[in-house]
């Protein structure tokens, strides 16, 4: 049996417990004021404007933030189209983007017979194809920046300025197996021509 003082002191405890408790209790809220306060959802009625919606007409010639680019850079993907001089500096840039971020997939030559490819991934198309040598620069680029079937787009990793520079490097591999010797200066068809007779 449990003393007389002793019960004293467990419901004094207990009692002590129990306002502590509700005190601890009253100073948290249940009410979620951040989640409660007043706002309109999208396409909500409103009692504030005077025609009832809470979306609100635009305004005349109003442009959406990115909706227009004034970047040189783009083109539309139908344009042939080269915003930049194609030099020997250009094609130098475009084949080492082209060996750092296509190789693994389309290979050094533009075949699909990359490593990726080589090891069970469904192997890209060739760029010498025919039609893939008649499709645009346009075409090209926008492949590079927002990709194709399984390639992912490209636009993070790499600047517009290279993703052109890659698209003159590809033009300059599909030419490298389908030029003609009528097509070629002078110069080096003489070349070509003598090293072909030897």
């Amino acid at each position: 049996m449990i003393s007389a003082s002793r019960q004293r002191s467990i419901r004094g405890l207990s009692a002590a417990a129990i306002l502590a408790a509700s005190l601890f209790l009253a100073g948290c809220s249940l009410k979620q004021d951040m989640a409660l306060q007043p706002k309109n959802r999208p396409l909500s009625p409103s009692d504030f404007f005077s025609d009832g919606r809470s979306e609100r007409p635009l305004l005349e010639n109003t442009v959406a933030r990115g909706s227009v680019s004034e970047d040189e850079m783009v083109v539309s993907k139908e344009s042939n189209r080269f915003p930049l001089p194609v030099n020997q500096e250009l094609l130098v840039r475009g084949e080492n983007r082209y060996k750092v971020f296509c190789t693994p997939c389309h290979g050094l030559q533009g075949d699909g017979n990359g490593m990726v490819a080589m090891r069970g991934m469904k192997h890209p198309p060739s760029y010498h194809e025919d039609r893939l040598r008649q499709v645009s620069n346009g075409y090209i680029y926008d492949v590079i920046t927002n990709g194709f079937g399984a390639m992912l787009g490209y636009s993070a990793q790499i600047p517009p300025r290279d993703r052109w520079a890659v698209v003159a490097y590809v033009r300059a591999l599909q030419l490298s197996r389908n030029a003609r010797v009528a097509d070629l200066p002078a110069d080096v068809r003489e070349k070509v021509l003598a090293s072909a007779r030897q």
